[in-house]
């Protein structure tokens, strides 16, 4: 059975793996020649301003009294430049979208695996094409520019990433910083000659990176005062600095200015999924080769922005923000980036008709190459007989296109080149998508044959081993022929020479050979399958096909709750009313009306809005006060009972409320200082990691004696005990051992949480203490066998085998039961699917400076935790049942798979990329389930069954 459990969890990682080699490949390829337009370009250098996490709604609208918050890019607006709305793409972070901007292309999810901070792959970009390039501003965004470019010729000026404090007295220093440093630096270059020669050339270009609004509307929101002052200031700097460039340059005109942001923020300050407050952001543009306002009458667009903004007459001219970087190019007359997919928007050209030709001739060519390359590439791993070209773009329609739009610049026919530039473009955009995904039908398909076989497999395993559905069937023993792995030998190698010559990755030799061994294994059971259709023909028809009409619904529920959250809700309802349908309300009333009720209960969460939209730190010190209310309770009912209840344990108790206490003060105090902006207090912080676990001195606490030490234990060693694993000090009694688990987990829960989903894991664990009475009354009723008190179950390490029994019908109930539970710990009180429903609010109590792999930890553990209650309640649950956790564990397997295999179907890569990168976030999070789901069993059992011994006592396991 182990090596089954390990084979299969190699199986799962192959599994998911799968989609990232599907999916989430490198669009980029590398072998194009640049290119440039050979006209002389109308600007000598590029100022570009990006104002991180900047909504285009905030910059654009007018306050309450009717006035805009940036006057001078206003001013901009209506006098001097064009502007329009930047539309961004899935994932809305700053990397990718710096990426965007400057390089042209969306860079693929895989970069997410280093934090956007480093460069997965090697990118061609706006700065490495420029003669020199000047950067300021974040850690976090300016090296990723400066490593990918070639020679020594981008130059950045960062400051200290301790600056990034959610938690500062005034996030607009960031900002202040970047502008004061610009001006230092241009001072500086008028008494250092070779700066100044430098700074004079041409095609240079200028970054500044302004992160104060972001920092401001992660800690106080969109709506804060503090994020549109910040707005306010930042109009104040663009202002200076713009006009220190014009007095520098002596007003010669050739510079061209651009403001923009990398994405937006929602209204609960948080930025990553595809919400319009998130991807809709400023673009406004000014200075040389720039088309001056143009007065209209009426604009042609799907939503009322303009009329809000008061810009109804003021053309609008709206890019997609890859369309940025071929823009900055053409303006300096650097080659466009190698990888650029933007599309030149030539409107915002202030130039002649035949440099806007031939610049979008030059884009049209760029984007072309990267499809002959493309192609090219794909054609050499591809047996001649088995490739099929991309139609709509033959090389003989290549050559027309081009040749007609050199004939029609020769001709001074400038609006058809430009038309048929775009078409050019398109075509090679669809190509090029083409190519990328040619692969994608042969590696699905591996990946569907292989997951079949796999739930086949596991499904014939439970009827085997673990099941009495085949008892007394008879069977007859067939000696085992050869012509069976032989053929299978025969297919795997076949499969692997048809890799091979391909010249194919090793990874499609893993996905292609994977289903080999597998279907081998399921066709080994041949036998199992005939006894199986046998016993089933025994079976009411009518009966096996509505258990099957009830497993199915029950699926197809788990699967839109992750689309519909509501769908959590429809579940837990029906729980509510399945006693009443049965015979346990006659026998179980009290039991029955407890179910119920916390069903009811735990299905409001699913109908309240994402964590972190409306946080209320008074509901986290309530869920505190509730654990505190309802340890009292159980310390009470326990101590009337002799024996049950040591004094040692009694202070392990005594110190898990303390923790809670300390957590319910560390929560209001923080959120108090960060109010007032006087950060995160040092004390607070300590508290908080101590809590999460941190060493404490919980040991010397208990220990009776005057010295530091301990029989086989020296000072440090008796320091470090984890407080995740003070529940090993109680009692292994199963309700003393759960509820001790449960307040060590809630310490921490408050500490990150930012509402009511504090309340959450208190009404989920009071729920499972009841589902583990209900199955043990459930269990009773069909006889299987008698009902033993709760106070006298012990979680043991070590089970006596002889009490397992074999798996009945019902126990399929018990595994959806887990999964359902499983689900709606995840999405209980947020969309994890989506990186918007993150609040890194929720992180404060632990740190207030960006750091984007302690703060995604800390989350994560977060979402784990209800995750963790649920599985060691299933440990009861098993216990009490006198049922095999590998038994039930494969039952919980197949239906997460089922699942999975919904999902695959399900990925899609059309339509918008919300769309997309929510299909994909589904898949990988079942994945994970099912892969963690392993290490959290394991992590359950440890918690349930080991037991410490303190005060001079060895350590020892409840056998």
């Amino acid at each position: 059975m182990l090596l089954f459990f390990t084979l299969g969890l190699l199986i799962h990682f192959v599994f998911f793996a799968s989609i990232f080699d599907i999916y989430f490949t490198s669009p980029l390829v590398h072998g194009m020649t640049p290119q440039f337009t050979p006209l002389p370009p109308p600007a000598r250098r590029l100022v570009l301003f990006v104002a991180d996490g900047l909504r285009a709604d905030t910059l654009y609208e007018l306050d309450e009294n009717g006035t805009s918050r940036a006057p001078f890019i206003r001013n901009i607006i209506m006098h001097e430049g064009s502007w329009g709305i930047s539309h961004t793409r899935v994932p809305t972070e700053s990397r990718p979208g710096h990426v965007a901007l400057i390089a042209g292309f969306y860079e693929d999810v895989s970069a997410v695996a280093k934090g956007w901070k480093e460069n997965p792959v090697e990118f061609d970009s706006l700065f490495n094409e420029s003669k020199y390039t000047w950067s300021w501003g974040s850690p976090d965004i300016l090296p990723m520019f400066a490593k990918g470019a070639s020679g020594d010729h981008v130059y950045t000026y960062s400051y200290d990433a301790k600056r990034e404090d959610f938690g500062a007295q005034d996030a607009t220093k960031l900002d202040t910083w970047v502008f004061d440093n610009v001006k230092d630096f241009f001072h500086h270059a008028r008494n250092n000659q070779s700066l100044f020669s430098k700074i004079n050339e041409e095609k240079i270009v200028f970054f500044l990176h302004l992160l104060g609004i972001d920092t401001n509307g992660h800690a106080h929101r969109p709506s804060s005062r503090d994020y549109k002052d910040n707005i306010k200031k930042v109009d104040d700097g663009v202002k200076e600095i713009v006009s220190m460039f014009n007095h520098f340059y002596g007003n010669d005109g050739k510079t061209t200015f651009i403001f923009t942001s990398d994405h937006g923020m929602t209204d609960w300050g948080s930025h990553g999924a595809g919400h319009p407050s998130e991807t809709l952001t400023p673009l406004v543009t000014w200075g040389a080769g720039i088309n001056y306002p143009q007065r209209v009458s009426a604009q042609q667009f799907d939503d009322s922005f303009l009329k809000e903004w008061r810009l109804e007459n003021w053309k609008r001219l709206d890019v997609n923000q890859a369309d940025i970087a071929p823009l900055m190019t053409s303006l300096i007359g650097v080659p466009f980036p190698l990888n650029s997919v933007g599309i030149l928007p030539v409107d915002y050209l202030n130039n002649t008709d035949l440099f806007k030709a031939e610049s979008m001739f030059t884009n049209a060519v760029q984007i072309l190459e990267q499809f002959k390359v493309k192609m090219t590439q794909k054609k050499e791993v591809t047996l001649p007989f088995l490739f099929t070209p991309f139609k709509l773009l033959s090389d003989s329609k290549q050559f027309n296109i081009l040749r007609k739009a050199r004939s029609y610049i020769k001709h001074r026919k400038f609006d058809e080149v430009v038309s048929l530039c775009k078409e050019l473009i398109h075509l090679a955009l669809k190509g090029l998508s083409y190519y990328h995904t040619y692969d994608r039908f042969f590696l699905g398909i591996n990946v569907v044959i292989g997951f079949v076989g796999w739930i086949s497999y596991a499904s014939l395993l439970i009827i085997k081993s673990h099941s009495n559905l085949i008892k007394g069937v008879s069977k007859e023993v067939k000696k085992p022929s050869h012509l069976l792995p032989c053929s299978f030998v025969a297919i795997g190698i076949l499969v692997a020479f048809f890799l091979l010559i391909q010249a194919c990755p090793w990874t499609y030799y893993v996905y292609g050979l994977l289903p080999v061994p597998i279907w081998y294994a399921v066709l080994r059971e041949f036998q199992v399958v005939q006894d199986l259709v046998t016993s089933l023909l025994t079976y009411p028809l009518s009966h096996f096909v509505g258990y099957l009409l009830v497993f199915t619904l029950g699926i197809e529920i788990l699967v839109l709750s992750f689309f519909y959250r509501y769908m959590l809700t429809a579940g837990l309802t029906a729980f509510a009313v399945w006693p009443f349908l049965t015979r346990l309300w006659t026998r179980a009333k009290v039991t029955s009306l407890s179910w119920a009720f916390f069903s009811v209960l735990l299905a409001v969460f699913p109908l309240m809005p994402v964590v972190g939209r409306k946080p209320d730190i008074s509901l986290v010190m309530g869920a505190g006060l509730l654990v505190l209310l309802l340890s009292l309770c159980v310390v009470t009912s326990l101590r009337k009972r002799k024996d049950s209840f040591r004094k040692e344990e009694l202070l392990v108790h005594l110190l898990q409320v303390l923790s809670t206490v300390l957590s319910m003060y560390v929560v209001y105090s923080t959120q108090s200082s960060l109010l007032r902006k006087q950060g995160l207090p040092l004390m607070n912080q300590i508290i908080s990691w101590a809590t999460l676990g941190a060493y404490c001195n919980c040991q010397c606490i208990l220990y009776s004696g005057k010295t530091w030490r301990r029989k086989g234990l020296g000072k440090n060693q008796f320091l470090r005990t984890s407080s995740l694993f003070v529940p090993l000090l109680s009692s292994p009694a199963v309700f003393q051992r759960l509820f001790s688990i449960l307040l060590s987990l809630m310490s921490t829960y408050l500490l990150l949480s930012t509402g009511y989903e504090a309340v959450f894991p208190l009404v989920l664990s009071c729920l499972m203490f009841v589902w583990i009475n209900i199955e043990q009354e459930t269990l009773q009723q069909s006889g299987v066998c008698c009902k033993q008190k709760l106070t006298s179950i012990q979680f043991s390490y070590n089970t006596d085998i002889t009490q397992f029994r074999q798996l009945y019908l019902d126990d399929i109930r018990r595994a959806f039961f887990l999964v359902f539970f499983l689900v709606t710990a995840f999405f209980g009180t947020g969309n994890i699917a989506s990186i918007n429903s993150f609040d890194l609010a929720s992180v404060y109590c632990f740190l207030t400076v960006f750091s984007p792999f302690m703060m995604g930890a800390l989350m994560m553990w977060k979402i784990l935790i209800p995750f963790v209650l649920v599985m060691c309640a299933f440990e009861a649950v098993q216990l009490t049942t006198q049922l095999s956790s590998k038994s039930l564990f494969l039952i919980v397997l197949v239906i997460s798979d089922i699942m999975a295999l919904h999902f695959f179907f399900l990925v899609k890569d059309y339509g918008s990329w919300l769309d997309i990168g929510t299909s994909i976030s589904h898949y990988v999070i079942v994945m994970s389930m099912t892969i963690f789901l392993v290490f959290l069993n394991g992590l359950a059992q440890l918690l349930t069954t080991k037991k410490l011994r303190l005060c001079g006592k060895p350590k020892s396991h409840f056998m």
